[in-house]
C-alpha cells in the first residue's frame, strides 16, 4: 500500500480520522452492526433504524466463534469485553424475537 493509501485509509470516507486498529475496536465494530440489525442504531449509511435480524444473529455468531477462536490468547479487558458484548447482544436478540412474535418464528429467523 503507499502512502497516499495509507493516509486515504486512516482517514476514512468522510475524511474523519479512524479509531487504531486493535482487538477491541474490531470487536465494537461487530458489535455495532449487530445493533443495526437489531434496529438498536440508525444504519450510519442510511441513517435510518430498521430491524435485520438475520444480520443481527449473524455478527452475534461471528463474535461468538472469535471467542471460541480466541480462548486462552486474549487479555482480561479484551476477554471481559467480548463477552460483555455477547451477553448484551444475545439478551438483546432474543427481546427482539420475543416482540416478533409468532411471525418471525415462523420464518425461522430467531
Amino acid at each position: 500500500m503507499t502512502d497516499h493509501n495509507a493516509s486515504r485509509n486512516a482517514a476514512g470516507a468522510t475524511g474523519a480520522p479512524l479509531p487504531e486498529v486493535t482487538f477491541s475496536t474490531f470487536i465494537i465494530s461487530l458489535a455495532s452492526s449487530a445493533l443495526v440489525g437489531l434496529g438498536e442504531v440508525p444504519d450510519p449509511a442510511t441513517g435510518r433504524v430498521s430491524r435485520d435480524l438475520l444480520l443481527a444473529r449473524h455478527n452475534i455468531d461471528v463474535l461468538e466463534m472469535l471467542r471460541q477462536k480466541t480462548e486462552g490468547g486474549l487479555d482480561g479487558q479484551e476477554r471481559g469485553l467480548l463477552e460483555n458484548i455477547l451477553c448484551e447482544l444475545r439478551l438483546k436478540y432474543v427481546i427482539h424475537c420475543d416482540a416478533a412474535g409468532a411471525a418471525n418464528a415462523a420464518a425461522a429467523t430467531c
